[in-house]
């Protein structure tokens, strides 16, 4: 499904997550970083993320380069949801400006990491965050301590079923053959 009005090319596509769609755009809603925003005061600096939480069911927002992922309730309609997320990505693009969006603060504290928690971050970004952000997600290392990673999904992984079985799994193992056979993954 594409729309075309107002200027801002929208083509709607499914996640893993079948709580969660992707909003990919001709134009881009962040220059620099990703931001998820979990309810409407934390996207209170972005009018653009502030008026999806406006829509029925919107649980979670999240911005990465040219793409929005909405998440939503179990129980909400999916078309209900595209049509409304739509409509409001139409009105508020105009007057979005992807610079003054909140920037992921974690790509820019990385110097001050741990040597472990730099090696591990870099691993994720090799390995595991391409396949999270085309699926309209990604992850954030909230801590490492005695060979226990807690990591945070992030947009369609936050909600999304395999996020804590299959996905999950397949991290810890990346990270056990890149970097400690001992690892274990927690999700937070």
């Amino acid at each position: 499904m594409s729309t075309n009005t107002q200027e801002t090319l929208i083509r709607i596509q499914a996640t893993p997550n079948p709580n969660a769609w992707k909003f990919i755009m001709d134009k881009p809603v962040l220059n620099e970083g990703k931001a998820t925003y979990s309810d409407i005061q934390e996207a209170d600096q972005s009018p653009l993320a502030s008026s999806l939480f406006q829509v029925d069911g919107v649980r979670q927002v999240h911005f990465f380069q040219n793409v929005i992922t909405v998440t939503h309730s179990f129980d909400a309609d999916p078309e209900e949801i595209q049509k409304n997320v739509c409509s409001v990505i139409q009105t508020r693009m105009p007057m979005h400006n992807p610079n003054q969006t909140r920037k992921d603060e974690k790509m820019l504290r990385r110097e001050s990491l741990s040597p472990e928690l730099k090696q591990i971050e870099e691993i994720l970004d090799q390995t595991v965050r391409p396949g999270l952000q085309g699926d309209g997600g990604d992850i954030e290392v909230v801590k490492y301590e005695e060979n226990k990673l807690y990591v945070f999904y992030q947009g369609a992984c936050g909600t999304c079923p395999s996020a804590t079985s299959g996905t999950l799994m397949a991290i810890e193992g990346i990270l056990r053959d890149s970097f400690n056979p001992e690892i274990e993954v927690i999700p937070v």
